[in-house]
């Protein structure tokens, strides 16, 4: 067995980016920037007010000072003359400063009579101007390959006058469960028969990475159709199998992919759960073997398959963040295998508290569903006390 950080270098190394494409921006929260973007505009593109008053020249602002208003400004309505010393623009929030006048005295400041001002005693010093490119100018870098938009990032770009950006296109993962027992969520249950789960948790975990998840029809303890199902699935980026990894007679993944192709590039992983774990290429496509038990399942694909369709999605991989908080309560000792426990934290006085679960049976998914965390135990950890730090992973996708 290898240990959690090879086995995840390991299955990294067989990723490579997906093709790009062009999309409208409106759909591109989530995905991956395939191309430097720089601004196309620049904003503010003219000297605006920031607040509703009267523009004048710096030079004559003081404290009981009388100005002629001579015209008036609003967004999306320039005023086009020009003022003299001693005049004044009407002017909002927003609209362009006309040329020669490099103060805004708010509204609150001044006292208006007709067409004439006279600003009060006591004034508020800020100009309320913001120049032309406050924000960035044309031609400026504002985003780099690589990132992840947020809506943040599309304002930008929107504001920056993008319409269409180039994104790597959404990574397809092909899922494909094996086994005689298992059923689909409203089919019938033959005697002994299972509902199969982690197909469809794992796909939610893949859509949530803003990846593409292909649910494949159940492959049956056969040799003949899982060949013929796992070839459909090698034509995605990503072909992951759920189930029949281990070494039992009924275990068919390895064997009959290796006689259709897999280059076989791990097997067995040091943690807990998910130990049968393998990867490889399918004649050229990565696959990922993830165990057939649930939870092994759900745990692996956060330890291993979300960082490689960061991989694929064109964003550097990391292992997943680990975050410190405080037991709170005994623990024994770790075995050979790196454990991640399913366990509650919950934030008390600004400190993250951790509390794992009495049972670690890795079939039960209500205590998966339960759980907001793994908490992440070292091989051969010593026995821990409640109060001492442990590291977690944080279950927010």
């Amino acid at each position: 067995m290898i240990s959690v950080e090879e086995a995840r270098a390991r299955i990294l190394s067989l990723m490579t980016p997906v093709g790009r494409e062009v999309v409208a921006i409106t759909e591109g929260v989530g995905r991956v920037l395939a191309a430097d973007v720089v601004a196309r505009r620049t904003q503010p593109p003219f000297n605006s007010s920031a607040m509703d008053g009267y523009a004048v020249r710096g030079g004559e602002v003081e404290p009981g000072a009388q100005f002629r208003v001579v015209g008036e400004a609003a967004a999306g309505h320039p005023w086009g003359g020009t003022a003299d010393a001693g005049e004044a623009v009407r002017i909002f929030t927003g609209a362009p400063v006309p040329d020669g006048l490099d103060r805004i005295v708010i509204q609150e400041d001044v006292m208006r009579e007709g067409d004439a001002i006279t600003l009060r005693e006591t004034l508020d010093e800020a100009p309320y101007l913001r120049r032309a490119g406050l924000d960035f100018a044309a031609g400026d870098a504002l985003l780099s390959t690589g990132r992840r938009l947020s809506p943040e990032n599309i304002a930008l770009l929107a504001a920056a006058g993008h319409s269409l950006i180039t994104v790597y296109r959404k990574p397809r993962v092909a899922l494909l469960a094996t086994g005689d027992e298992l059923a689909l969520p409203g089919d019938p249950v033959g005697a002994g028969g299972i509902i199969s789960s982690n197909n469809f948790g794992l796909a939610a975990l893949i859509r949530s990475l803003h990846a593409e998840a292909e649910i494949q029809p159940i492959a049956p303890d056969e040799a003949d159709a899982l060949r013929c199902l796992a070839l459909e699935g090698a034509q995605a980026d990503l072909f992951v199998t759920l189930g029949g990894a281990s070494v039992g007679d009924h275990d068919l993944i390895r064997p009959t992919l290796t006689q259709h192709g897999l280059d076989l590039n791990l097997y067995k992983v040091a943690m807990r759960p998910g130990k049968p774990l393998m990867a490889g290429r399918l004649n050229g496509t990565p696959m990922l073997g993830l165990p057939g038990n649930p939870v092994s399942a759900m745990v692996c694909g956060r330890v291993f398959l979300a960082p490689a369709l960061a991989v694929l999605s064109g964003v550097e991989a990391r292992a997943p963040e680990m975050r410190e908080a405080v037991l709170a309560c005994d623990i024994g000792q770790n075995g050979p295998r790196e454990h991640y426990m399913r366990a509650e934290c919950v934030m008390r006085d600004g400190v993250l508290h951790c509390t794992p679960f009495d049972s670690q049976d890795s079939s039960r998914l209500a205590l998966l569903s339960r759980a907001n965390a793994l908490m992440v135990r070292p091989v051969s950890d010593p026995p821990q006390r409640m109060g001492d730090y442990v590291r977690v992973i944080m279950l927010d996708t």
